[in-house]
């Protein structure tokens, strides 16, 4: 079976090379975006101002697992009482598996979490709306908690097609929405090890789990001069799929980002 390199940010990737290490599968971590809290000063004060207005949301939809960790944490004690959302009614959304376990360990409980069908051919906002659309009302407001981008030319907004498109179908709704960072993304900084792990890996058959169109971007950044031909993708999206294709991927399949569908793509890659 090929090895996998697990692409997500630090802690995705480590929970990830622990479970497809339980299924037998030879993982190892090459974090392909850098995370960390959002030190600006205007986001922060936006950030306490959400905190204080919880219960003027119909709903809280959080685009990662990042953005649930980040919401919460500078303020533990909202993350510890948890039953503050079912309190005042505000729901909260997920768009993968992955962003409802967060939240569930961040305290919220499942009960005031929503997120796409578990059979839903994509984890995304597209299938969130699917479920929750029914939720909003005129009037009603949805706070999206996201992230943006750090770059050697500043900081700025990442393009994000399903937040803004989200955004869109409640406002056709009769909604509104509101945004506020939580935290901040970036480029890795590869030591000389990871360097030669993703130049070995770009040729001998390792099957790179791409979950972020950013984190292709960042990878092909890092190494400029490398060539992707022998390179085998998987990615979990097909805006992903097609930005590994434009990088120069060789062999690029798509697969549900579910555990059981990406081990069962690498498996059939065997």
């Amino acid at each position: 079976m090929p090895r996998v390199i697990v692409t997500r940010p630090a802690r995705e990737a480590a929970h990830w090379v622990q479970l497809l290490g339980a299924r037998g599968v030879d993982a190892v971590a090459l974090p392909l975006i850098a995370i960390g809290p959002c030190r600006d000063a205007a986001a922060e004060q936006a950030l306490t101002q959400a905190h204080a207005r919880l219960a003027q949301y119909r709903a809280l939809m959080f685009v990662s697992g990042n953005a649930v960790f980040h919401f919460f944490e500078p303020n533990k004690a909202l993350a510890l009482d948890g039953q503050a959302l079912a309190a005042i009614k505000t729901r909260a959304w997920a768009p993968g598996p992955g962003t409802a376990r967060a939240l569930e360990q961040a305290g919220v409980p499942p009960g005031c979490i929503d997120g796409p069908a578990p059979d839903a051919p994509q984890f995304d906002s597209e299938a969130l709306w699917q479920q929750v659309s029914g939720q909003i009302q005129p009037g009603d407001c949805v706070l999206i908690v996201r992230g943006r981008s750090s770059t050697p030319q500043g900081v700025h907004e990442s393009p994000g097609n399903g937040r803004d498109w989200l955004a869109r179908q409640i406002e056709a709704a009769g909604g509104t929405v509101e945004f506020v960072v939580a935290y901040q993304r970036g480029a890795p900084h590869f030591s000389a090890r990871e360097v030669a792990l993703a130049q070995q890996a770009a040729c001998d058959g390792s099957i790179w789990l791409l979950s972020s169109s950013e984190a292709v971007a960042h990878l092909t950044e890092a190494l400029p001069g490398q060539h992707w031909g022998a390179a085998h993708a998987l990615a979990t999206h097909p805006r992903i799929a097609e930005a590994a294709r434009a990088a120069g991927f060789g062999t690029v399949r798509e697969c549900r980002p579910a555990l059981e569908d990406v081990v069962a793509s690498i498996e059939s890659a065997a």
